[in-house]
């Protein structure tokens, strides 16, 4: 898959997801694949699940993740502390972006006002 590039994974609300798959970024194959729609009714394991999987995948590049979405499972967000793939919080049609609750944007501002936090 190296020389194909890396594929965009994608865990979100249904809206968010088919924006995607829309514009290409849908890859399916019998093992799985590069996106999760994220229900009122998915379990929380579901998502951790998935972001675990997508995170240890060779093939995957990036991972974007709705805020609201990552707000449920910011533990595990917190932990992960690798660069490839990168992880990406997007808003969503009902759920508009907040840099305070990003914690990747979080750490970019404690390196970039020297190391104070909140």
């Amino acid at each position: 898959m190296e020389a194909a590039g890396k594929l965009i994974a994608v865990i979100g609300d249904e809206d968010t997801v088919t924006g995607f798959l829309l514009a290409g970024v849908g890859h399916r194959t019998a093992s799985g694949s590069n996106f999760l729609i994220v229900k009122s009714d998915t379990q929380q394991k579901t998502v951790e699940d998935a972001f675990k999987s997508y995170i240890t995948r060779d093939d995957i590049g990036i991972v974007l993740i709705n805020q609201h979405i990552a707000n449920n499972i910011r533990h595990v967000l917190k932990d992960y502390n690798q660069t490839i793939p990168t992880v990406l919080e997007i808003p969503s049609k009902e759920h508009p972006y907040d840099p305070a609750q990003d914690y990747i944007m979080q750490r970019v501002n404690m390196f970039l006002t020297g190391g104070s936090g909140d």
